[in-house]
């Protein structure tokens, strides 16, 4: 994808074509939110098939390997679909990471609080088709949108078994602990201790729930803010990498190139092109 945000409706005959020729289960390079207001979804992912009537949502990280399909149900289909680059909301992308890794779709009763999550889709719609939206006021929306559906998650969650609560618990606090503290030049070790445990446990649960080392999600962590900084303010690139605990300009443009396939100039061009 080449926008940093982008949302679009599912509709009856949207939904009918795909189903009629279904994507191969698939990764992507952005994250993606899916709010049904009438039809079906059937997702595979981790490696199972859930079948969805609307009322639902359906959030789907960077990276893992799905496959959704829309379906009519009484005839009607209807979804908002929203897509964007990790960057484009870093400070709570890891918390929707952690949040969602175990239920990437759920019903949700259809309320006024489900209204409520529409009713933003559309305000968020109607900024997308100004002439200049405004990007910053979209992000904000996003981050209600959320927030409001983390609330209905929390009402109707099941209880799980202990080991699985304590390892999203133990997740939950490192991520934390990661977003107060990814800027400074510390490791695995660090956070372990923070966390009253060994690095090689907390590596275990990372890798159990994330599909990642430690390593890779403060490297991760670090990235998502240096594609924010390169696309919203005018550092020059050697602050940019300081401020993420960077002390040479050429390793951080080689870590970030090693990451991305392009140098931090290079990502800023990009980014500059499609914002103007």
């Amino acid at each position: 994808m080449n926008q940093l945000f982008k949302i679009f409706k599912v509709d009856e005959a949207e939904a009918t074509k795909i189903s009629a020729s279904p994507d191969e289960p698939h990764k992507h390079d952005f994250e993606e939110l899916i709010i049904g207001v009438e039809g079906q979804l059937e997702h595979f992912i981790d490696f199972k098939t859930t079948i969805l009537d609307a009322p639902l949502v359906s959030f789907v990280t960077k990276g893992k390997v799905h496959r959704v399909i829309p379906k009519l149900k009484n005839g009607k289909c209807n979804m908002w679909v929203m897509r964007f680059k990790s960057e484009f909301i870093p400070e709570i992308t890891f918390q929707l990471y952690s949040n969602y890794h175990n239920h990437a779709t759920l019903k949700l009763p259809n309320d006024y609080c489900f209204n409520r999550l529409t009713t933003l889709c559309e305000i968020i719609n109607g900024e997308m088709q100004q002439e200049n939206p405004d990007l910053s006021v979209v992000r904000h929306l996003l981050n209600a949108l959320f927030i409001m559906i983390e609330s209905e998650i929390k009402k109707i969650e099941p209880i799980e078994n202990n080991l699985i609560s304590t390892q999203n618990t133990t997740l939950q606090n490192f991520l934390k602990i990661l977003e107060e503290n990814y800027q400074r030049p510390v490791g695995v070790e660090f956070y372990a201790e923070k966390l009253f445990m060994s690095a090689r446990n907390l590596n275990i649960i990372c890798k159990n729930i994330l599909q990642q080392t430690v390593t890779e999600i403060i490297e991760t962590r670090k990235l998502i803010e240096a594609k924010n900084q390169l696309t919203h303010s005018d550092k020059n690139i050697s602050e940019i990498g300081f401020d993420l605990g960077y002390n040479e300009k050429a390793y951080f443009t080689n870590v970030f190139k090693k990451r991305t396939g392009q140098t931090p100039s290079e990502f800023r061009e990009e980014m500059k092109k499609l914002l103007s």
